[in-house]
């Protein structure tokens, strides 16, 4: 199989204005859609680091507290955050309507989509194949987050709210699968009857829980990151990518942002960014951590979304006590509104259920819990931060208070 030349003509005569333009996804799509003929334009609240690649691509973007008005005769595609604000297309139903253009691999997957998907894309760029891609996080050696090239067409599908089965790819990929998403799902086989259905749909499809981790050296550390390149490669072999190739170009792939990202060192105390926002990705981390042989890990956990907090509280306790010293932040809400009595104070207690005696704090201000790690820090240690939210913010100010 081979990707099928797409035109810069594809969209050619819309006119898109992306309501929420600054999103992972939405600020992708945008630039997608420009590169293939649209005129394109759209709106965000705040400034995010997405929106540096879409003004880069000539893209016009109003920012201010309340949506623009979509200018008239513009079709409007509308954030998931901004659903029922604003009229018109959904984010699922354009992705669905690009992933139609061109030949795609969708990836999707409780844990490990960015890396997968990227990893995917990066094989295919070093290889010459000039993939175009949509991936939820930016990717320093591929300079972004999105592209658009004439190869295959590599997107990071999402099943939080079911939409990854609107999509209709050439080759599909699941990771794995585990129950997330608690607002959407009521169980794990619900999740599980997500998958079968729309992979039954799908030509060429990859499982990751079939595979073994890959045995070779990746530059990315952890067994999760083994096993995300064993379905990086099952992907590249049905898009007719010898195996060997894939994996000695993959070899030198070194990561998205705030995927274990380094972001500095001082007095010899190393401090790592990861998006880890689940028990089974905070588990994952704290083990990466643990292969740079350090003297001790130091982590600074925030709970993502209150319904996760609420329902994943134990199991956050159980991952986090694989740490030597602990501080919990509040829980970063994103799009859910406050639940009476979850906080991170639950996942601090049960932390303290899980290992009695490890050094622990309940600091629920991110400086707070900053301060409480630079003191105790000591060359030798890696000092972790995790979360989906603000969380990376601590990473530069651990460094400047241990300096």
């Amino acid at each position: 199989m081979s990707g099928r030349p797409l035109t810069e003509q594809a969209l050619k005569g819309r006119r898109l204005w992306f309501v929420g333009i600054g999103g992972a996804g939405l600020s992708s799509y945008a630039v997608l859609a420009h590169a293939w003929g649209a005129e394109v334009g759209g709106w965000d609240r705040v400034r995010t680091p997405y929106l540096a690649g879409v003004e880069a691509a000539g893209i016009g973007v109003v920012i201010a507290p309340a949506p623009s008005p979509v200018p008239a005769g513009w079709e409007a595609v509308v954030s998931s955050a901004y659903a029922g604000q604003v009229a018109g297309r959904s984010r699922a139903e354009f992705l669905a309507e690009l992933v139609s253009l061109q030949d795609a691999i969708v990836v999707a997957g409780a844990h490990g989509k960015t890396t997968t998907a990227s990893m995917i894309a990066f094989c295919l760029d070093r290889l010459g194949l000039d993939p175009s891609f949509l991936i939820g996080g930016e990717v320093p050696q591929l300079g972004g987050n999105a592209r658009a090239g004439t190869g295959w067409l590599v997107v990071e599908g999402d099943e939080s709210d079911r939409t990854v089965a609107a999509l209709r790819p050439k080759i599909a990929v699941v990771t794995n699968v585990d129950l997330d998403h608690h607002t959407t799902f009521g169980s794990r086989h619900e999740v599980e009857r997500l998958f079968d259905d729309w992979l039954a749909q799908i030509p060429h499809v990859v499982r990751g829980g079939d595979l073994e981790p890959v045995d070779f050296e990746l530059a990315v550390p952890g067994e999760h990151n083994r096993r995300n390149a064993a379905a990086a490669l099952a992907a590249l072999e049905l898009a007719g990518v010898a195996r060997s190739a894939a994996a000695s170009v993959l070899a030198g792939y070194l990561g998205a942002t705030r995927r274990f990202q380094l972001v500095g060192e001082r007095r010899g105390i190393q401090v790592y960014d990861e998006y880890a926002h689940h028990p089974t990705e905070v588990r994952a981390a704290l083990a990466a951590a643990r292969e740079r042989d350090p003297r001790r890990v130091l982590t600074l956990f925030q709970p993502h979304l209150y319904s996760r907090t609420r329902h994943l509280a134990r199991e956050f306790g159980l991952a986090l006590a694989d740490a030597d010293v602990v501080a919990v932040v509040d829980v970063y809400g994103a799009r859910e509104e406050p639940l009476a009595g979850i906080t991170g104070k639950l996942v601090v207690d049960a932390v303290a259920e899980a290992r009695p005696g490890l050094p622990l704090a309940w600091t629920p201000k991110l400086a707070d819990g900053v301060a409480f790690l630079a003191r105790r820090a000591r060359p030798g240690d890696l000092v972790l931060t995790l979360g989906a939210g603000d969380v990376e913010r601590a990473g530069p100010l651990l460094l400047e208070a241990v300096g």
